[in-house]
């Protein structure tokens, strides 16, 4: 074995034959909601869409192994590229629209695609990316997305020599030949924080993203009646493995939008009588004090789950109050994510727990030199699991180090409780998690302390009570720098979630070392837990 779960590489008819599949047994259940439009697609119509873009892909060059980058908002040609990747046994590559373009060209650059599908309104910045980085091949094929609808064929801000995705699209949508895939073959690439700043990207095989639908089918007792919104991006792992894929085994419906806000959620909760929500704690937060949350009808939901971070008391009283409690999840794109279920009929005492190990999961807590630690003993969570990835893209020693022992190193602090719950209880590494994005100091540091006025600077973690953490930034330098200077400084260099909310000035850094600063101290004098 060479990484946590190796599957099998015999070629297989049903791998990469979702859409196929579920329309032969389903094709009148409508699969997925365009909330924008209002459009409805069936599991016939799904797989007839993924066949014309199977076809654009064979028009674009792109073979099995081939990566096809996309960088958009949630809306339904996403699954398109899902469903046809799979036929013809590419990678699907979905890039963050939140990222900067230099952080876009470094990862382009280290994808290599031969497809990139770019919506409209970020063509600028894929300009800038390519220009800066040189990031764009010979054989790199650019299509672009209009802004509004489906098959408009509207154009926006892209340059001349960009075609759009819908006219290049074949009308055709009849079966395609498919590639011989295995389990064994990548399908996703969903990008994660990397310690030195430039993303890593995660390699999902077949066989991963297929245990890791049945894990949570089977473990949330998930129906294929059930209806949901999906609030998370698809750049995300939360956009496609929390539900979506699952759904579409199952034949559930998944309502996407270009962008969520919370009075968009509650409607369409009420109006499509939505069973499942899974959302990160801010959405939920934003819902409960929402105007229209005391009027809105939430009796068709049966399961709402917190993911991305923990759940604020308030807000869940909140949920609660309307006879529904959520429940908190965890995961990581590197396994799963869907790792853990609360048991039927859970003492609601253990509300604040992440619960018990899913059906096909193993977890355990180690000690600093990988001993398994008894109930009660805080130590490094390690997952194992057929849904475990087992390498990130061109990252052979980062991938030993996460992958190498049989076991995903997870980074995170837990404790399991005398009845088999687990809690996290703080992270490994000085990453923290903002509105479920996760946050990596080292980065935002080296883009402030490029500005002409601070000399040193660390970031370190407080608490919001809108996105779990934030980013503060303790500042060695001139102290007639403003946060709001800083931080258009910083808009053009990072991510907003990147870029920190405060900021304060100090005479000098702490040291712990010969030229090491004490981070530690900075973070107990100025951060939060």
């Amino acid at each position: 074995m060479t990484g946590v779960h190796d599957h099998s590489d015999r070629p297989y008819e049903w791998i990469g034959g979702l859409s196929e599949r579920r329309a032969r047994l389903s094709p009148d259940r409508v699969g997925l909601v365009d909330a924008d439009t209002g459009e409805e697609y069936s599991y016939a119509d799904l797989d007839r869409r993924a066949n014309r873009t199977a076809r654009l892909l064979g028009e674009t060059a792109v073979d099995k192994g081939d990566r096809v980058a996309v960088v958009s908002r949630n809306r339904p040609e996403l699954v398109d590229l899902y469903f046809a990747t799979a036929k013809v046994g590419a990678i699907l590559a979905p890039l963050s629209f939140r990222l900067s373009p230099r952080e876009l060209g470094e990862m382009l650059a280290d994808i290599e695609p031969q497809l990139l599908v770019v919506e409209e309104q970020f063509a600028a910045d894929i300009q800038q990316a390519l220009d800066e980085r040189e990031a764009a091949g010979d054989e790199l094929t650019i299509l672009t997305l209009p802004v509004k609808g489906d098959d408009s064929e509207s154009r926006g801000t892209e340059p001349e020599e960009w075609p759009s995705y819908q006219q290049r699209r074949p009308a055709d949508g009849s079966p395609v030949e498919r590639a011989d895939v295995a389990l064994s073959d990548p399908h996703l690439f969903l990008h994660t924080g990397g310690s030195t700043g430039l993303p890593k990207q995660v390699v999902l095989t077949h066989g991963g993203i297929m245990w890791n639908a049945f894990n949570t089918i089977l473990s949330w007792g998930l129906r294929d009646n059930d209806v949901t919104p999906m609030v998370f991006p698809m750049f995300h792992t939360g956009g496609w493995n929390v539900l979506t894929i699952p759904f579409f085994h199952l034949g559930g419906t998944v309502i996407v939008a270009r962008e969520f806000d919370a009075g968009q959620v509650l409607s369409l909760v009420e109006s499509y009588s939505a069973t499942v929500l899974v959302s990160v704690p801010a959405i939920l937060r934003f819902m409960a004090d929402h105007d229209d949350w005391e009027e809105t009808d939430l009796s068709s939901l049966r399961l709402v789950k917190s993911g991305g971070g923990p759940a604020r008391e308030s807000v869940v009283d909140a949920w609660r109050e309307r006879s529904i409690t959520p429940s908190q999840g965890y995961g990581l794109t590197e396994c799963g994510p869907n790792n853990f279920a609360m048991p039927d009929s859970y003492p609601r005492e253990k509300t604040e727990t992440i619960g018990q190990p899913a059906l096909y999961v193993d977890a355990r807590i180690v000690d600093d030199d990988g001993t398994e630690l008894p109930q009660g003993e805080v130590g490094e969570l390690e997952l194992a699991s057929p849904h475990a990835s087992n390498s990130y893209w061109r990252r052979p020693e980062e991938s030993e180090k996460t992958f190498g022992d049989g076991w995903v190193s997870t980074g995170d602090l837990a404790r399991i409780d005398g009845d088999g719950y687990f809690s996290i209880e703080g992270r490994k590494k000085n990453m923290f998690v903002s509105g479920g994005e996760n946050v990596y100091p080292p980065e935002v540091e080296d883009v402030l302390t490029n500005h002409p006025k601070i000399t040193e600077a660390i970031v370190v973690p407080i608490d919001d009570e809108t996105w779990g953490q934030v980013g503060k930034a303790v500042v060695e330098g001139d102290d007639s720098l403003t946060l709001e200077a800083l931080q258009e400084f910083a808009a053009d260099r990072l991510a907003k979630f990147k870029i920190p909310k405060a900021l304060v000035f100090v005479e000098e850094m702490p040291m712990s070392g010969p030229g090491k600063i004490d981070r530690q101290r900075l973070t107990e004098e100025y951060g939060s837990e």
